[in-house]
């Protein structure tokens, strides 16, 4: 499927803990900032409030390490 649509997989091979460090980092400050700070009464509720987080505050706010401490937003910016 990846191959269908021009993708390259990111993974290499088992146990190859570097693959998956940033995707893992999101999901903790995910959880960290938003998600245990929360009591969601619905499934829908949860799902709007995490997007408000990814879209609102993550990609347009925080600064990123691994970005030269600029957002995910600046940095495209910056690539273009």
């Amino acid at each position: 499927m990846l191959d269908q649509r021009g993708l390259v997989a990111s993974m290499s091979r088992k146990g190859n803990c570097r693959d998956n460090a940033v995707i893992e980092r999101f999901f903790l400050n995910l959880k960290m900032e938003r998600v245990w700070q929360r009591d969601y009464a619905n499934h829908l509720e949860a799902v709007q409030d995490i997007t408000d987080y990814i879209v609102n505050f993550y990609n347009a706010n925080r600064l990123h390490s691994t970005l030269g401490y600029r957002s995910p937003n600046e940095y495209e910016r910056c690539l273009a």
